[in-house]
């Protein structure tokens, strides 16, 4: 077996966006494209040779050739092993526990994570280094600015190897190991939740439930997971099989997308509790019969229960959430008297507090919830939390949730999503408003009152770097927020997000539809940025 080495030239277009580099997978299929990339990561790794590589997909198209071309570029750049999920499958999760296990230089995951697959959809690449967490923006800086002068990659001559059967083969001087996708990341489930409540509650007779994996890498999880280990009735799982094109539906667990588990939920012979998970598995939605659980609200409530559950009985340290989250989290954090943390959207400002034992809980509005478990978000450990809290209370989803907005307060919440902006518009809309808000302090818009407007900056405390420009807030004197921020997960054109927040403490007012609850806001938002006429758009793509 010759190494080759491959003269290149540079893509222009490699900068890695909040969660690696997403393009079409007729842009990734160019020639070298891959190629590049994967070369400009193992350049600015400190050493490859002697290390061991985790490498797995969400079983997207083109992630099995994918990962053959990674396999012999990581044999040909010098790593000792690679541990490779058999038929290429390994959730997000998975890949951060597996890293995390057995201490290796880091991992590559190849998911557009949410994002729609097939022929002409999307394929991504992501980078985590060997805390288990995404790699941060200097590494992703360091591998860009790589990939804009890389000039060669070096890449094994070799046949396509077995990824399907379990066991150690060799590629050159490299050991490849195609390992079971869910042992590992099952282990540590088990390490962390009472299974044996879980698998009584599963098996009374009296409770049911319903997990959509959505054709996407959570299948293989649920299964072992739900029907197997915890006894839950065959069909427990719906979707279960990872399909190249996500059986044609777009993997992103919400109410828009996740249509077939919220007509079952919103059904005659409703289950009691319903769950759906995203493209790579690391997120989350979800429901009781005819309930949505807000992500924000899913994350306070887990950690006001966090001591009925065996792994964090011991207490919190902190809890973490994105800025455009709700800040219903932070009233739990207060009675609790720990800290909240404020961070940009992405998991990677997580990492920091989650390894200076700052924070234990994590979580993101954009379905995403975590701890110090792994460093990335991980949609089954939120259904396993939340089966585990509901096999202690013996209550309902609702119940739950109504009783924790008694205690709390309620926090009104909606995201609105703009999708496939022209990203000309798009950046009008946001480059305007940071024009705006500095003069908006005093300002009232009916009863509300402007308290504070901004572009915010997050300081780490841990490491004191600052990242600024991270979305657009308007907050007002009651406590109620807008922002405005563009997503970077897409491939296609821009993604206006805007955010709605109000508080409402008077059980009395926590029935009121949220749309409605908010309207006032949703209104001053438009007046504010002009949505709909800048953007041409006479209503939100997604409503959550």
């Amino acid at each position: 077996m010759n190494i080759l080495t491959v003269s290149t030239t540079p893509f222009a277009d490699q900068k890695p966006g909040t969660s690696g580099l997403r393009k079409s997978v007729p842009t990734f299929q160019q020639p070298h494209y891959l190629e590049n990339f994967v070369q400009s990561a193992f350049d600015t790794f400190d050493q490859c040779a002697g290390q061991t590589l985790v490498l797995g997909g969400d079983g997207r198209y083109y992630n099995r050739e994918a990962i053959q071309i990674i396999l012999k570029m990581a044999a040909a750049n010098g790593f000792a092993r690679v541990k490779v999920g058999q038929r290429g499958i390994l959730s997000t999760p998975a890949t951060s526990c597996i890293i995390r296990k057995y201490r290796t230089l880091g991992g590559i995951i190849l998911s557009a994570s949410h994002n729609p697959g097939g022929p002409t959809g999307d394929f991504g690449i992501k980078i985590n280094t060997s805390n288990g967490g995404p790699a941060p923006e200097k590494v992703t800086e360091a591998v860009y600015a790589r990939s804009k002068v890389i000039d060669r990659y070096l890449i094994l001559e070799a046949p396509d190897l077995d990824i399907d059967a379990l066991g150690e083969t060799r590629l050159g001087s490299t050991v490849i190991e195609v390992i079971d996708s869910v042992a590992d990341y099952e282990e540590l489930m088990a390490s962390l939740f009472d299974f044996e409540r879980i698998r009584t509650l599963l098996t009374s007779g009296n409770f049911r439930m319903c997990m959509d994996s959505m054709h996407a890498v959570t299948g293989p999880y649920a299964h072992a997971l739900f029907e197997g280990r915890l006894g839950a009735p065959p069909n427990t799982v719906i979707a279960g099989t990872p399909l190249p094109d996500f059986g044609g539906g777009h993997p992103d667990p919400n109410l828009v997308y996740a249509h077939d588990l919220v007509e079952i939920l919103w059904g005659a012979d409703a289950p009691d509790f319903g769950a759906a998970s995203d493209g790579d598995g690391d997120r989350n939605m979800l429901l009781g019969r005819h309930f949505f659980v807000t992500p924000s609200d899913s994350l306070a409530v887990l950690a006001a229960n966090a001591k009925l559950v065996p792994g964090y009985s011991g207490g919190l340290s902190g809890i973490a959430r994105s800025m455009p989250t709700s800040q219903a989290p932070d009233r739990v954090a207060a009675k609790l008297g720990i800290d909240c943390y404020e961070t940009p959207t992405g998991w990677k400002f997580f990492g920091n507090l989650l390894d200076a034992g700052k924070a234990t809980l994590c979580g993101e509005e954009s379905f995403g919830t975590g701890s110090n478990h792994i460093r990335e978000k991980d949609g089954l450990w939120a259904v396993l939390f939340w089966l585990n809290i509901l096999a202690v209370r013996g209550e309902s989803v609702e119940q739950i949730v109504r009783s924790h907005w008694r205690s709390f307060g309620r926090n009104y919440y909606s995201r609105h999503d703009y999708e496939g902006v022209e990203s000309d518009r798009a950046e009008t809309i946001i480059a305007n408003l940071r024009l705006l808000v500095p003069t908006l302090k005093g300002k009232r818009y009916g009863s509300y009152e402007v308290e504070y407007g901004d572009d915010f900056s997050y300081h780490d405390p841990v490491d004191g770097s600052v990242a600024s420009k991270q979305g657009i807030r308007i907050g007002f004197t009651d406590g109620s927020r807008i922002i405005f921020r563009l997503s970077g997960t897409g491939t296609h054109g821009a993604t206006v997000r805007l955010y709605v927040e109000s508080f409402e403490p008077d059980p009395a007012r926590h029935d009121l539809d949220t749309q409605q609850a908010l309207a006032p806001l949703i209104a001053i938002a438009d007046e504010v940025a002009h949505l709909r006429a800048v953007t041409g758009m006479a209503q939100p793509t997604v409503i959550t």
